[in-house]
């Protein structure tokens, strides 16, 4: 088969699995579209509990409600379909892989669904109720403003922060798969821990609000996962031959 062909059957395979994705987010989407209401109520209590009494959720065009709970279903539907579409991912990769990886399978897909998902429900439960109660106390304490936030701009900001979560979450299972790949190991992920935390802290800063403690929030779960992705490279990585093993120490010593 020539270069072209092989070329052409990836971009086919890679359509077929797009194809299979966006199918399946558009049916979750559909069947979470009627519950949109009660889940964006759901969404909403962190930041119903940090607005002081009297204040409320507001929408300032007419058209924002509706966009709202169509993007509240869109998010539930790609939640639900989230495991169908990390399948996907595999099953494009899978034909690169060697036999005794593609054994990884099943706990791929589950293991990324419970990270994603922990993600998420760490974001929500526990820094969602610190960053917004901090965000509305020192707003509503610049000059006696009153508290009156847009449902659409807090869905959005809620929801770009919860697939955040999701995402920085999966750092050990992303980490795990170069590792059994041979791409890192564990040396050379303990030699750019200074380029890690850069990293987080520029991830925090591009997805969450501009202020310290919600980057912060953001940056010290990936540096925290970054470091169990060492562990796990060391675990399962690829073994590497023992002289490179000795360059890689003499070099961290050196670093050192």
């Amino acid at each position: 088969m020539s270069d072209g062909m092989a070329l052409t059957d990836h971009l086919g395979e890679l359509r077929k699995r797009l194809m299979i994705a966006a199918g399946t987010w558009v049916v979750a989407f559909l069947a979470c579209y009627s519950f949109a209401e009660r889940i964006f109520e759901y969404i909403a209590q962190p930041v119903r509990q940090a607005l002081p009494e009297g204040s409320s959720l507001v929408f300032i065009n007419a058209t924002e409600p509706f966009f709202t709970i169509l993007k509240v279903g869109a998010l539930a539907g790609l939640v639900i379909a989230f495991p169908v579409i990390v399948w996907q991912i595999w099953c494009f990769v899978a034909p690169g892989l060697y036999a005794h990886e593609k054994k990884f399978a099943i706990p791929f897909v589950f293991f990324s669904t419970l990270c994603f998902g922990a993600g998420t429900y760490f974001g929500f439960t526990i820094v969602f109720p610190m960053i917004f109660s901090f965000l509305v106390t020192y707003g509503t304490g610049v000059g006696g403003v009153n508290a009156m936030l847009s449902m659409g701009a807090y869905l959005t900001l809620a929801m770009r922060l919860l697939i955040a979560f999701g995402l920085v979450f999966e750092l050990p299972i992303v980490i795990f798969f170069l590792a059994r790949m041979g791409i890192v190991d564990h040396h050379w992920l303990r030699r750019n821990r200074k380029f890690a935390l850069l990293v987080a802290f520029v991830v925090g800063a591009v997805l969450t609000p501009p202020d310290v403690f919600s980057q912060a929030s953001i940056a010290l779960p990936f540096v925290i996962l970054y470091e169990v992705g060492i562990i796990v490279a060391r675990l399962f990585g690829k073994p590497r031959p023992v002289i490179d093993e000795e360059e890689d120490e003499e070099q961290e010593d050196a670093g050192e």
